[in-house]
């Protein structure tokens, strides 16, 4: 693998720019480069956002992606945004909650997982559903490894959430396992 684009996608609250992070941190975990950057909507919680990250085996030279290999979507409106710029080869992971309606024409090969749904009724905290996915997106895309995401996740979560978000994480990757 030589260089990953990547577009996480959703709504102001739901943590995709600490989703982005979180797995920037997990590439530099398993000694590549990585950078992050994110945008948010006008409104910020509610609105628009959108976190990129680039993961490369050499130094990454331009910062911005621009054709994204790999998108994970939270929500409705970020797929309809986002999903024309997704390489048609590319991996598409979404929220099955939250993203009922995916163009016909698309050919990426798309993984649903039910990320929202779990946090609430799994976990009882809507707010762990970005880890749900993290651990999913992770798990179905190999992307980073594991090892690297948990370590990410332990140093990069709230003080005293640390278990929460790991049992999220893993919940996620449970979900591609079942799948399988």
């Amino acid at each position: 693998m030589a260089q990953t684009e990547i577009r996480i996608a959703g709504f102001g609250g739901q943590g995709v720019v600490l989703a982005g992070v979180l797995l920037g941190q997990a590439a530099l975990n398993d000694g590549r480069y990585a950078v992050q950057n994110q945008s948010y909507g006008a409104e910020a919680r509610g609105g628009a956002a959108r976190s990129e990250i680039i993961i490369s085996d050499e130094p990454v030279i331009y910062p911005e992606v621009v054709n994204p290999t790999a998108m994970a979507v939270m929500s409705q409106a970020g797929l309809d945004r986002y999903i024309e710029d997704l390489h048609p080869d590319g991996a598409l992971i979404v929220d099955a909650d939250l993203v009922q309606n995916i163009p016909e024409h698309f050919n990426a090969s798309v993984r649903r997982g039910s990320f929202t749904e779990t946090a609430d009724k799994n976990l009882g905290k809507p707010i762990v559903a970005n880890m749900i996915m993290l651990g999913f997106f992770a798990e179905a895309t190999g992307i980073v490894s594991y090892d690297a995401l948990t370590a990410a996740v332990r140093s990069g979560v709230p003080k005293g959430t640390e278990a929460l978000n790991l049992k999220a994480l893993e919940s996620g990757r449970k979900m591609v396992t079942d799948q399988s």
